[in-house]
């Protein structure tokens, strides 16, 4: 079903339940918080990438932190649902806003317990590497959007995994990505430590060569 929706493009992904701080002030832009506070309206806000807009996330105005004299002010906003766009204007109707029709997303919960498990065991792994805190996660309620953005994902791999319907199917892409980036990290780290180690005296633990054998040639 289409419906209609205010539109915040962003060269940013925002994900549902993500918390999103924003300071708000442009005219047209102050103008849609003024909306949403009046009518209660919600707004979208679709990633712009690769000059063009297609997918995005439907947001709420939770709450307004601070107004300033210019009329700017600083909001706080939540993400609740996927949508892809079917029809963009610049401005809605008698707006200043851009706004358009937009369907969507239907979620599929698909996922199972141990994918999650592995997901998480990956992630813990990936900040011991990073040698920072472990990250406090509610077990339960963890989805595959809730550390999305701190793994070390580019725009366009959180962008590929904002257009992904399927909760097992985000879980398996960022398995696949720690799978490839932990084992790259960990390199890095020797790596750090063989340059660390240059030109420092090195305690070498001497071979045992009693079972030696030279090798025959044949």
């Amino acid at each position: 079903m289409v419906s209609r929706l205010a539109l915040f493009p962003l060269q940013s992904v925002v994900y549902p339940g993500e918390v999103l701080p924003l300071h708000i002030f442009e005219p047209r832009y102050k103008e849609l918080l003024d909306d949403c506070e009046a009518t209660g309206i919600k707004f979208g806000i679709p990633t712009y990438i690769e000059n063009q807009l297609d997918y995005g996330t439907e947001m709420e105005l939770v709450e307004t932190v601070r107004r300033y004299e210019t009329g700017a002010r600083d909001v706080i906003c939540k993400g609740t649902r996927v949508f892809r766009i079917k029809e963009f204007l610049q401005q809605e109707p008698g707006k200043m806003y851009a706004g358009g029709n937009v369907e969507f997303v239907a979620e599929r919960e698909d996922t199972s317990e141990a994918l999650k498990k592995q997901l998480l065991n990956l992630i813990f792994e990936l900040y011991v590497h990073l040698e920072v805190p472990r990250p406090k996660v509610d077990v339960a309620a963890f989805k595959s959007y809730t550390l999305a953005h701190k793994i070390g994902l580019s725009l366009q791999q959180e962008y590929a995994l904002l257009k992904l319907a399927s909760e097992r199917a985000r879980q398996e892409f960022l398995i696949n990505h720690l799978t490839i980036t932990i084992p790259i990290l960990q390199e890095m780290n020797r790596a750090k430590q063989v340059i660390e180690l240059n030109g420092h005296f090195r305690n070498y633990d001497p071979l045992d060569f009693r079972e030696f054998r030279l090798r025959t040639k044949k």
